[in-house]
């Protein structure tokens, strides 16, 4: 029987007794930190908490470990739930064509972005697609996340998208946190298919979603619902043919216009509406209305040049918000969830408090995971990181340059 015993934390971040499954609207700010604090783990799961004015007895612990945190703070594990980590080759040369002035729908109008990944995808091996992405998946789980979703999408045929799920099944084999996978057919319509968008709907409900639900390679089905892609009512059908095999749904919505996304998300009862460049009142109603989580991904905007999407309208209006990094080569090829937290107190300008439950407890949430993730809660998976001595949780944000993440424990073991 493994136990732990961490002493001498600075902060014990996001602590709750009994954790809400999301948070919204004003009590996103509300972020428990209980300081000079310890922890107990026991086989991998988190078993207590308090200050060291109340430091446990111990006595009856045999086999104990104990851990001092030199007053590092302790942060339940980030949950990144929208990555793209399964590609082959980079797209720099895409990076230097918009720094001169070329758009993301120019990129793609010429062949570039999706369809470019697709063309390196469809003849990359399978082991080339799994060892590079695992790379990719260990620097983030470093990082700190403790949790992540991946997509298909740059397959866009029955065999590469197929292909694509398998190396994700073999990702989550081969590390200890929890992988979701999510079927993304539906990211852009395929050259071969150019001139017959329809007939490609009909591969993706007819074969590519049943093919998927019967080797059980994904949790989740999306598309990218947006104008030159995917409209509102195509994306209704393909979602709805997605959850007749079992799979949730999920949108890429509102990226590069109001392309009714979010209300397509709503209709269907998808677990996130993710991006949301371009949302109004009309969107909000809808999410209000609502259990989807809206998600944003900073990474991306920042990336492409895009708005800032209208966070602090949204959590005001009482919105819950989570957040994630769309890992991927065209549009935001980092994982560190670090960054995310610190992107959304800078330029969307929420709070330290807000951008980590946003990146903590509402990210397991759009992932369907808060009852094992999230939060410093008894009974939860002990995944957790601890950082280098700082002063506040503040610090963690404030310090947007500097990995401040000193150790990384996955289910109550060191990384």
């Amino acid at each position: 029987m493994q136990k732990l015993l961490i002493k001498n934390i600075g902060g014990l971040v996001n602590v709750r007794e009994t954790a809400p499954e999301r948070v919204a609207g004003r009590e996103m700010n509300e972020l428990n930190v209980l300081h000079d604090a310890w922890m107990a783990v026991e086989n991998g799961i988190i078993a207590d908490f308090g200050t060291m004015e109340n430091w446990p007895g111990i006595s009856d612990w045999t086999g104990l470990e104990i851990l001092d945190a030199e007053e590092g703070y302790i942060f339940p594990s980030w949950c990144d739930s929208h990555t793209h980590i399964v590609y082959a080759g980079s797209r720099e040369g895409e990076f230097v064509d918009r720094i001169n002035g070329l758009s993301y729908e120019d990129i793609a109008a010429r062949g570039g972005g999706i369809l470019n990944s697709a063309a390196r995808l469809a003849d990359a091996g399978e082991d080339e697609l799994f060892e590079s992405a695992l790379r990719r998946l260990k620097e983030v789980i470093a990082l700190g996340t403790g949790a992540i979703e991946i997509k298909s999408g740059y397959g866009l045929s029955l065999e590469s998208e197929l292909k694509m799920l398998r190396v994700i099944s073999r990702l989550r084999s081969a590390v200890n946190i929890p992988v979701k996978a999510t079927l993304l057919g539906a990211h852009a319509v395929p050259a071969a298919y150019k001139n017959d968008k329809d007939g490609y709907i009909r591969l993706i409900t007819q074969e590519l979603i049943p093919a998927v639900a019967a080797e059980k390679l994904a949790d989740y089905c999306d598309v990218f619902c947006e104008r030159n892609y995917f409209t509102p009512e195509e994306t209704i059908h393909i979602l709805e043919t997605g959850l007749k095999y079992g799979l949730s749904p999920k949108v890429h919505a509102n990226q590069l216009s109001a392309s009714g996304g979010v209300q397509a998300g709503v209709k269907v009862g998808a677990v996130s509406v993710d991006h949301l460049e371009y949302v109004g009142d009309e969107e909000i109603a809808a999410l209000l209305n609502s259990t989807t989580m809206p998600t944003l991904l900073p990474g991306a905007a920042f990336f492409l040049g895009l708005p800032w999407p209208p966070a602090r309208k949204m959590i005001d209006a009482g919105l819950p918000v989570s957040v994630a990094t769309d890992y991927n080569p065209g549009s935001s090829p980092t994982g560190n969830m670090n960054q995310m937290v610190s992107m959304l107190c800078i330029t969307h300008r929420m709070t330290p408090n807000e951008a980590i439950n946003a990146a903590t407890l509402n990210a397991a949430a759009a992932m369907d995971l808060s009852a094992t993730h999230g939060s410093i809660t008894p009974g939860k998976v002990a995944s957790f990181f601890i950082t280098q001595p700082m002063p506040s949780v503040n610090y963690l944000p404030y310090s947007f340059g500097s990995n401040l993440v000193k150790e990384v424990w996955i289910n109550g073991k060191k990384l």
